[in-house]
């Protein structure tokens, strides 16, 4: 497996680089062809809530660092950002599903039925099995959208040419095969 290329602007950051001014121009109008050029766009729903809107901010300055802030990844991030959000969420009704059941536990010599004492405590435990199994669903989707980010940059990456084509003479190649 070979070394993904490097973007044009880590090579001309480096400073030093075996391939020419002309080859590097081309590289550039590659990368940037597979842009929309237009920066990527928050949705209202995201910007109305607090940590998802946090989120949305540092994705969005984390792409901006490597000049892929493009609107052709809102849709994705946006959801990422929500999901986000909504996982917090989650984690906090887990945190208080469980406060709630060591309260139960801490009284459970006030109940004076064992079977009223197990029904509410299966309840609880119940509800965080619930939740649970959504906060896990979160998560895969949210490592989806992690993988198929990293994989359309990664992959329009691989799509920019290395090296500028090189421009053959068939005439002479056909002259040069047959002699």
């Amino acid at each position: 497996m070979s070394r993904p290329s490097k973007p044009a602007k880590v090579i001309s950051l480096e400073g030093r680089s075996h391939r020419t001014k002309r080859e590097l121009a081309i590289r550039e109008r590659g990368e940037n062809a597979l842009l929309t050029g237009k920066k990527m766009s928050e949705f209202r729903s995201t910007k109305d809530n607090i940590l998802a809107h946090a989120e949305f901010l540092r994705v969005s300055k984390l792409l901006k660092s490597i000049d892929k802030n493009d609107d052709l990844y809102a849709n994705s991030i946006n959801r990422y950002c929500t999901l986000h959000a909504e996982l917090d969420d989650m984690e906090k009704q887990k945190d208080y599903l469980w406060d709630q059941i060591q309260k139960l536990e801490d009284s459970q010599d006030a109940f004076d039925d064992a079977s009223a004492y197990y029904s509410a405590l299966a309840k609880l435990q119940k509800g965080m099995i619930t939740i649970d199994k959504q906060v896990q669903a979160k998560r895969s989707m949210m490592l989806a959208i992690e993988k198929e980010n990293l994989l359309t940059i990664a992959s329009a990456m691989r799509s920019v040419p290395k090296q500028p084509e090189t421009k053959t003479n068939v005439l002479r190649e056909a002259l040069v095969d047959d002699g």
